[in-house]
């Protein structure tokens, strides 16, 4: 292990506006030298659509009833919603064992996803000429997209765990026509409650990260420390 530490924060369910503007401050105070050391946040969003760069308006066929959001991460249109566990690592790729390159970055993100789902028992992996994970050969179950600034990371994953499903058919997910998206409740089965399957989701992602980025995982929850940080 090379030393690296990331401290995880769980903070539990926030409404997206508040979750942008706290990663964007982060990701600066990263940049500036006031933050020390890596972050990643962990989080569930209340139901939120949200656009990247790619996005184009024929993406979103049914907006009723949630806020649409542009942002500047890479991709086109995911949806959010409760049961999907989102991370967004604020990592500053200047220094071992990162490397200033997006492609890598990407590519390590999928990896730390394909870890923690093998942790879950679903074997998933990538897919030729798209970003994300998928399971089965064709059924997507996390979504990945990124911005980078001087080398300092924000946005990132969004892994359905118990996630309603049908809410992405307000949306061409990811901006592929005929996708089909899964979660980890529905490649396993209901055997497990909500509460347990979430938690068993969240130690495999930090399993996951320490895997694939060769650092050292550290886990803090606490609002408190949120306010003291912004």
């Amino acid at each position: 292990m090379s030393g690296r530490r990331v401290r995880v924060v769980e903070a539990g369910r926030m409404p997206y506006h508040r979750a942008l503007g706290w990663q964007r401050a982060l990701a600066q105070a990263r940049i500036d030298g006031r933050l020390e050391e890596d972050l990643l946040l962990l989080l569930e969003h209340p139901p939120v659509v949200t656009l990247g760069r790619t996005a184009q308006g024929a993406h979103v066929l049914r907006p009723e009833g949630v806020d649409v959001v542009e942002v500047e991460r890479g991709g086109a249109v995911t949806f959010h919603g409760p049961g999907q566990l989102v991370g967004y690592p604020i990592f500053d790729l200047r220094g071992r064992p990162y490397r200033q390159d997006l492609h890598w970055y990407l590519r390590t993100l999928e990896d730390a996803l394909v870890v923690a789902l093998a942790e879950l028992g679903i074997p998933a992996e990538r897919r030729a000429g798209f970003t994300g994970v998928w399971t089965g050969g064709k059924r997507k179950i996390a979504s990945i997209g990124v911005h980078v600034k001087q080398w300092v990371t924000w946005h990132g994953f969004a892994l359905n765990v118990t996630t309603d499903l049908s809410q992405f058919e307000r949306i061409v997910p990811c901006g592929i026509e005929g996708v089909e998206m899964t979660s980890v409740e529905r490649e396993r089965g209901k055997g497990k409650g909500e509460t347990e399957l979430w938690d068993e989701a969240v130690v495999a992602v930090m399993r996951g990260f320490e895997r694939a980025f060769d650092v050292e995982i550290t886990s803090q929850e606490s609002s408190c420390w949120r306010c003291e940080t912004c």
